[in-house]
């Protein structure tokens, strides 16, 4: 088995938290509210964490005939 091409669940979760992050400073910048700045963060670390693991699953190559049922 080869692991080139495979991204672990650390760098979704790094990449996620980062963005987060930023989003959140920039919107503390913008209003100074920290309920508000929190909340935009953790709706950014879902939407990245939901929308990269979206992505890797559209680019994963099925093995599978498509015209042959999985469970048999």
């Amino acid at each position: 088995m080869s692991t080139k091409g495979k991204i672990g669940v650390k760098t979704y979760l790094t990449l996620s938290i980062i963005s987060a992050a930023v989003v959140g400073f920039i919107v503390w910048g913008g209003v100074r509210k920290l309920d508000e700045s929190l909340i935009w963060a953790g709706v950014t670390f879902i939407v990245v964490l939901v929308g990269i693991a979206t992505l890797e699953l559209m680019g994963t190559d099925d093995k599978n005939d498509p015209n042959q049922p999985r469970l048999k």
